[in-house]
């Protein structure tokens, strides 16, 4: 039997990070066993639409490689791939569901939700009480005949209680009497989410259903519905929940729920796959680094656990780093290049640049900061930064070395990396000293930073001959 899973996004807003992981764990899924992977648009909660979403989703999954073999916008066997143009297949089965007496015709309105309390009532009811399922056939006529608008609801047994089993949390009872009388199809002739999902994930033969664990408590439902039509009930396979720092289910008001934000903030889609699919699924070694393909190799689901999984940036910036690390040199500065600032593309070899920060790099956001300091120097930086205890550096004894090497580099006749660091190394075994105690001034005083992305010499290059020796300078002035 082929292996056929499906990403069933409602176009309501942005990419939320739950969202994208349920649609790479069904991907992996359908290329590690060779089957399909199906994009299907659910619209049916026509109030929540939100414009450009649908675009949103495509450009989610383009960016981050997630490609469907199914859709809307590529056709299928099993199309309409988008649930607002399958109305009349829904009605279709609506009707099935009426005539074998597992659904009936709701007239009430709305806020008639609730039994009265009263003997017939042996347990709470959660939502409609199903009042209209014991209707007689004449009352039903004499409603149509009347024009009442109506629903068509589920007739579920509240004697009974289902059982089914999660591929991840086991088997799960639920009693009936927990369950309340679903809607199918609304008034308006759109499917509710349940039914509309029932419906197409059988038509569309999806083998493996996944997606979060907050639809455990809806799934009796759906298994109901198919034992009522007959039809094989796929796997089902909830997600843990993602949660953030503070404990809670993650959200977008954190400002990293959505993938869109996680791109602005200069990660790499790579490494975000890369991190989401460790939320939840354990590979069962030390590994954490995984390309796509490796992901489609290591993938398998009996490997997602029950635990939620916790959001932690600080560790996607960490893993952002390694794919940024890995990167060809082309690719990184085709990368880098769009987030220098100007004065840095204009004043500096950002070719070499690239090469120099390549490594330090944990997210592009993070560029402009580190190099801001090449193209201007902050010149009130703090003078304590050339105290080091490390290298036991003092501000006298910075001042002095930086004397002597603002000597040394001015008679350099070639100003180049081969050049400069070979004269710093004989200044330093000069003086019978190592070589830290001679670069932590060196590189204080043309950087004004205690952090920088490249060593002193590198910095130095970079800066030209000219600038270094000016800032040199300054140091010295301000040195006592």
């Amino acid at each position: 039997m082929e292996v056929r899973t499906r990403f069933a996004p409602s176009p309501t807003g942005y990419m939320h990070i739950g969202n994208l992981r349920t649609a790479l764990y069904a991907y992996l899924h359908a290329r590690k066993n060779k089957g399909k992977f199906i994009l299907r648009i659910e619209d049916t909660d026509q109030a929540r639409l939100v414009e450009d979403s649908v675009r949103v989703i495509y450009e989610s999954l383009a960016v981050t490689g997630l490609e469907h073999d199914e859709g809307p916008d590529k056709g299928g066997p099993v199309g309409p791939y988008v649930q607002s143009e399958r109305l009349p297949i829904y009605r279709q089965y609506a009707d099935k569901l009426l005539a074998e007496g597992h659904a009936y015709r709701c007239f009430c309105e709305k806020q008639e939700k609730l039994e009265e309390p009263g003997e017939e009532s042996d347990a709470p009811i959660l939502g409609y009480d199903g009042r209209c399922g014991r209707l007689s056939a004449d009352e039903v006529k004499a409603n149509l005949a009347k024009g009442m608008p109506f629903v068509i609801r589920q007739k579920i047994d509240r004697e009974g209680r289902t059982t089914f089993k999660d591929f991840v949390y086991g088997d799960i009872e639920v009693d009936h009497k927990q369950l309340d009388d679903q809607i199918l199809l609304k008034r308006d002739g759109y499917p509710t989410y349940n039914f509309a999902n029932v419906v197409d994930d059988h038509l569309m033969e999806i083998t493996h259903v996944m997606r979060g664990c907050e639809y455990i408590s809806s799934t009796p439902k759906y298994i109901l519905l198919y034992k009522a039509f007959g039809w094989e009930i796929p796997e089902h396979i909830h997600l843990p929940h993602i949660l953030g720092q503070d404990g809670k289910k993650l959200s977008k008001r954190e400002g990293s729920a959505a993938l869109s934000d996680l791109l602005n903030k200069g990660f790499l889609p790579e490494a975000i796959i890369n991190y989401i699919a460790l939320l939840g699924w354990n590979p069962g070694t030390e590994q954490e680094f995984f390309t796509k393909a490796d992901l489609i190799e290591k993938f398998d689901i009996a490997r997602i656990g029950k635990a939620p999984a916790m959001f932690d940036e600080v560790k996607l910036s960490w893993l952002n780093g390694q794919h940024i690390k890995a990167l060809k040199p082309e690719q990184a500065h085709e990368l880098f290049v769009k987030s220098y600032p100007e004065k840095i593309l204009k004043g500096f070899d950002v070719k070499k640049l690239t090469g120099l920060i390549q490594g330090k790099v944990e997210k592009l956001s993070d560029i402009p900061a580190m190099v801001s300091f090449l193209a201007e120097l902050d010149e009130k930086y703090s003078t304590e930064l050339f105290i080091n205890k490390k290298n036991k550096t003092t501000l006298e004894g910075s001042r002095a070395v930086l004397t002597d090497l603002h000597a040394i580099l001015s008679g350099l006749a070639y100003w180049e990396y081969a050049a400069i660091l070979p004269a710093v190394s004989a200044y330093a075994e000069a003086k019978a000293s190592k070589i830290g105690p001679i670069m932590w001034p060196l590189r204080i005083a043309i950087s004004g930073q205690a952090v920088t992305p490249t060593g002193a010499v590198e910095i130095a290059e970079l800066l030209g001959k000219s600038e270094t020796l000016r800032r040199i300078a300054l140091a010295i002035g301000r040195l006592p």
